[in-house]
């Protein structure tokens, strides 16, 4: 079974693309995902903000993007991901203010 076929099926069944989204535009926005976001440039989040209300209202008005505006796969890989470095930076102050806490 070839794993990027696999990847590429599911980043296309999952829809998001057809809104114009990214991967991590439509992460759970838990506490550290939120504090993630914080962190991010203003551009960035800017950014971000744009592609989520053009989602909203594609969504509302029932419809998805015309084609030619999807991100295709590559580039979700190339930009879509653009939350995971803070986020992993997060999560490691997280756990090791956890751990320091522990043996407090």
């Amino acid at each position: 079974v070839n794993n990027e076929a696999v990847k590429k099926w599911a980043f296309n069944a999952s829809g998001f693309n057809q809104y114009g989204l990214y991967h991590d535009d439509v992460l759970y926005e838990n506490d550290d995902v939120k504090e993630a976001l914080r962190r991010l440039p203003q551009n960035l989040q800017d950014e971000r903000a744009f592609r989520i209300q053009r989602a909203t209202q594609c969504s509302v008005m029932k419809t998805v993007l015309p084609k030619d505006q999807w991100p295709t796969f590559e580039e979700d890989r190339e930009k879509g991901r653009y939350l995971q470095r803070l986020l992993d930076e997060v999560i490691t102050e997280r756990e090791e203010k956890e751990a320091w806490a522990k043996n407090a």
